[in-house]
């Protein structure tokens, strides 16, 4: 994984307006090692404890837009104060990481630095946040909308139409199906094998012969 690491300042270039000095100060009380990493397909970001006399360490995906980027800051930073009040002692995205995740994200809704769609999609985070970025798709769509870079030709697997094909990044074809619970069945149809996708992958919708 290539990181790279920002002075504080550099860091301004991927938050959003209005919560720089905010951000800066829960990095200086903590003595947080930030770095900025290159696109995870797997995390948009990740939080390890001090331990040893060492720093707390959390890293973030560059390649986010600033209002997902802050958003998974502030994700990271919940579990850096839960280890603070309890160490190992809870679990890593329970009710203790829980409240904290929603201190933080009531404390920047309250500045007004997002867009009012990005603030109602939070709404649901504040009230019950989910443990991992997939399982925020509504909150996910409505941030991907601010992407500075559109990828031609690309959509999320919710807008491919029912019976559709469509292609993922490894160049694989499938056919999609109908919804199940969070996510959505569809058939490879070179080996008529089953996979489930999230609504949230990218791909390539293609002609139905």
């Amino acid at each position: 994984m290539s990181v790279s690491e920002h002075p504080m300042q550099a860091l301004a270039d991927f938050l959003p307006e209005g919560t720089f000095d905010r951000v800066v100060h829960y990095i200086h009380h903590y003595k947080v090692h930030l770095t900025i990493s290159k696109q995870r397909k797997s995390v948009l970001g990740d939080y390890r404890h001090s331990g040893w006399g060492s720093n707390h360490r959390i890293s973030v995906n560059g390649n986010l837009n600033k209002y997902e980027f802050l958003i998974t800051l502030l994700h990271e930073l919940a579990h850096l104060l839960t280890y603070e009040l309890h160490k190992n002692r809870v679990e890593p995205h329970g009710k203790e990481w829980k409240g904290n995740y929603s201190r933080l994200l009531v404390d920047f809704v309250q500045q007004k630095v997002f867009p009012a769609d990005v603030e109602k999609a939070l709404q649901k985070s504040i009230n019950n946040p989910s443990a991992t970025a997939n399982g925020e798709t509504e909150l996910l769509l409505v941030l991907r909308k601010y992407n500075e870079v559109k990828r031609e030709g690309v959509l999320h697997v919710i807008d491919v139409p029912e019976n559709a094909l469509f292609q993922t990044e490894n160049g694989r074809i499938f056919r999609k199906g109908s919804l199940r619970r969070k996510r959505f069945e569809c058939v490879e149809v070179k080996t008529g094998n089953l996979y489930t996708f999230s609504a949230i992958t990218e791909v390539r919708l293609l002609p139905t012969a």
